[in-house]
């Protein structure tokens, strides 16, 4: 069973990839990261702020019981036209999240935790898991629009970044 101790070097290491991603993005044209790409969220700029929002929702909000109080119009990616914005809602979200893994301790792990978009509650250890799951298989997604660019994208392997 992880430990608290385990997610926070998990959670480190998605913070360092996020970001390496961020700053990709934003060496590419606006025109270009807000494009439809027929992709899981149309574009990179949405799927971004998708995962954004995986991360804001479970954590900052229903991990702390305050599922009601989401800022829906936050999580809309229509609502972001530079990315700019988008780094003030990335500081935002990361910000409470470091708090929150940051104060995580290993009794907390089994918590159940529900959500308004789901059905039922889970344990705050599988909720973890998801937000790195899903940001891991959305900035996969990234890697092959970026790919059909002829642009590198940022590497991701744990051990360079761990």
């Amino acid at each position: 069973m992880p430990t608290a101790d385990d997610f926070r070097r998990i959670f480190d290491y998605n913070e360092k990839v996020l970001r390496s991603f961020f700053t990709a993005l934003t060496r590419i044209p606006w025109d270009a990261v807000s494009k439809n790409m027929d992709a899981s969220h149309n574009s990179m700029k949405n799927i971004f702020v998708h995962i954004l929002t995986v991360y804001n929702g479970w954590i900052n909000y229903n991990a702390l019981g305050k599922s009601d109080s989401i800022p829906w119009e936050k999580h809309d990616p229509q609502n972001y036209h530079s990315m700019s914005q988008i780094e003030e809602f990335m500081g935002t979200v990361l910000d409470g999240v470091t708090h929150f893994i940051g104060e995580l301790n290993d009794s907390e792990l089994s918590r159940r935790i529900t959500a308004p978009w789901m059905e039922g509650g889970y344990e705050l250890t599988d909720i973890l898991f998801q937000i790195t799951l899903e940001q891991a298989h959305h900035l996969g997604e990234i890697i092959a629009l970026l790919w059909q660019m002829n642009i590198e994208p940022p590497p991701m392997t744990w051990i360079d970044y761990a």
